[in-house]
């Protein structure tokens, strides 16, 4: 066998793992968009006649999720039944939200076009017939009642965005202002440089933002009582009339007398709802912006902090130790912490970053507002900081190999030219080493982002009340707590009261994990491939 025969096979076996790799990945990636985008598309809504035991008739009124054919058995000798699961939404007054129902109990099936779906912000969605739109507990009226009812939730939504806006940047650029003046005017008092003109200065400053920040309450009272004087009356299958306000609706919609481009403008709507909104008080409530903001912030963050550590220990392991023990150590502990599992690294940031750094940092520089810790609980900074330790490894070997393999010719030409090693080491063996850089963090971003075990003890939360970064100085907040998507993906598998109703979002969530962690790797891969381009010449 010549050598070309064997290289042909190894060329042949390398394309089939290959393409194996990229098969797997495209069946897992249509799996999740299967199982996952199915939910926000709008799904017709039966109507259920039931015959019970005692001849009486039941009405159930719900999506059917799942039809499953049943083969014959002893109870069914008449042959196979079909197993319906009806979910019926209306969690909140008739619980359980699914329901199992059988062929051969089920007289008739309808889908009603005149029925509803209400989508609210906790409690699952409410099915029925419209009844009303009120405001005020009188009655609307107009000719096209659906433009009513969408005009006045665009309204209410805009209402509740103005007091959103309230209270989580004027009201807290306020309150930081207070805190700020009232750090000042201690800060005086302990210099005895607390004077009668400082003092008049302070109550006078203190007094106008005190009205600043009672304005601001009037007006977010005002705010919200305007947005729950609306509220639409849903008749229910069973004939009760309930009440829901406005505030409480996202979307209603009338699934089947939908048209097919009526149903893909609503699924491009819920898909938008889902990424761009923030989850509710029910864990059910549809929306994952904090948790994508959060991922993608933690991981540059750790991206930040991890490529000098890697590229600095990586340079002087390869260009500056030398060959003896105690880098052959090094490189061993490098390898052995590669294998280290991740919820180690967890408790080492815990105990460490949190309890330790944390802890005296507020002894030190926030005293004041101990035994309330500001840097010394779970939070963004110790979770980039944790998961910067987890990656360096990978950054470490990826750089060290990639200056492994940078001709010692270049090296000794620009020496002779009159460089020093630091120049040198600078303005020729980097940048052509930035290649091998960018691998060890497209390695490190796709380890790290996917991580969950040791996030859930140095800084990741199921609901945070505020993102880590707003229009308050400093505006980026190291010490606050964070969501994540890995974190909300176990949460809503395995925490949730309502598995069942939560799994069409546990692969949406997924989804989203995977296509950010994806896009991530696609952008250093690009700029990999233009910088190795770029200092491909100089390397032959």
């Amino acid at each position: 066998m010549t050598a070309l025969q064997q290289n042909d096979r190894w060329r042949w076996l390398t394309a089939g793992a290959v393409t194996v790799c990229l098969l797997a990945f495209a069946l897992l990636t249509g799996l999740l968009a299967w199982q996952g985008m199915r939910a926000f598309w709008p799904q017709p809504v039966d109507l259920y006649q039931l015959r019970q035991p005692d001849g009486t008739t039941q009405v159930l009124l719900g999506e059917t999720v799942e039809t499953t054919r049943l083969s014959a058995n002893g109870q069914d000798a008449d042959g196979s039944v079909t197993r319906y699961l009806l979910k019926t939404g209306n969690r909140d007054v008739a619980a359980p939200d699914f329901r199992v129902i059988l062929s051969r109990d089920a007289l008739t099936v309808t889908q009603p076009p005149e029925v509803m779906v209400v989508q609210r912000r906790s409690g699952g969605n409410a099915l029925g017939w419209f009844v009303e739109l009120r405001q005020d507990n009188e009655t609307l009226t107009a000719q096209n009642i659906a433009a009513l009812l969408q005009q006045r939730l665009e309204k209410v939504h805009t209402l509740l965005r103005q007091a959103s806006a309230i209270r989580h940047t004027d009201m807290a650029r306020v309150n930081n202002q207070l805190r700020a003046l009232e750090t000042q005017a201690e800060a005086q008092r302990s210099a005895n440089a607390f004077t009668p003109q400082t003092q008049s200065e302070y109550q006078a400053n203190r007094a106008a933002l005190q009205r600043r920040f009672s304005e601001l309450s009037t007006r977010l009272a005002a705010l919200q009582q305007e947005s729950v004087r609306d509220a639409l009356i849903l008749r229910d299958v069973q004939g009760r009339e309930r009440s829901i306000p406005l505030a409480q609706i996202v979307d209603a919609w009338h699934p089947n007398a939908m048209s097919f481009s009526q149903k893909w403008h609503h699924f491009l709507h819920q898909v938008w709802h889902f990424v761009s909104d923030s989850p509710a008080a029910g864990p059910s409530e549809k929306g994952a912006f904090p948790a994508i903001f959060g991922t993608v912030l933690m991981v540059l963050l750790m991206s930040v902090l991890v490529m000098p550590l890697g590229v600095i220990a990586a340079v002087w392991l390869h260009e500056y130790a030398g060959r003896h023990a105690l880098t052959r150590l090094v490189r061993i502990a490098v390898v052995n912490l590669a294998g280290v599992p991740s919820i180690v690294y967890g408790v080492f940031g815990l105990g460490f970053f949190v309890w330790l750094v944390g802890g005296t940092l507020d002894q030190l520089f926030f005293a004041r507002t101990l035994p309330s810790p500001t840097f010394g609980t779970p939070g963004l900074l110790w979770a980039a900081l944790t998961l910067a330790l987890l990656t360096l490894p990978v950054v470490i070997v990826a750089t060290e190999e990639g200056l492994s393999r940078i001709p010692d010719s270049l090296r000794q030409g620009s020496l002779a030219l009159g460089a020093t090693k630091a120049e040198t080491l600078w303005h020729v063996v980097l940048p052509m080493a930035l290649p091998a850089m960018l691998t060890g963090l497209i390695l490190a971003v796709a380890r790290a982002a996917g991580e969950t075990a040791p996030l859930m003890l140095v800084g990741v939360v199921k609901m945070v009340p505020e993102l880590p970064v707003d229009a308050v100085f400093p505006y980026l907040h190291l010490d606050r707590k964070f969501m994540h998507l890995g974190f909300q993906i176990y949460d809503l598998a395995f925490q949730s009261p309502n598995i069942e109703a939560d799994r069409p979002l546990v692969y949406a969530t997924a989804l989203l994990l995977v296509l950010i962690i994806l896009s991530l790797n696609l952008v250093a891969m690009g700029l990999r491939h233009r910088l190795r381009e770029r200092y491909r010449i100089m390397t032959q």
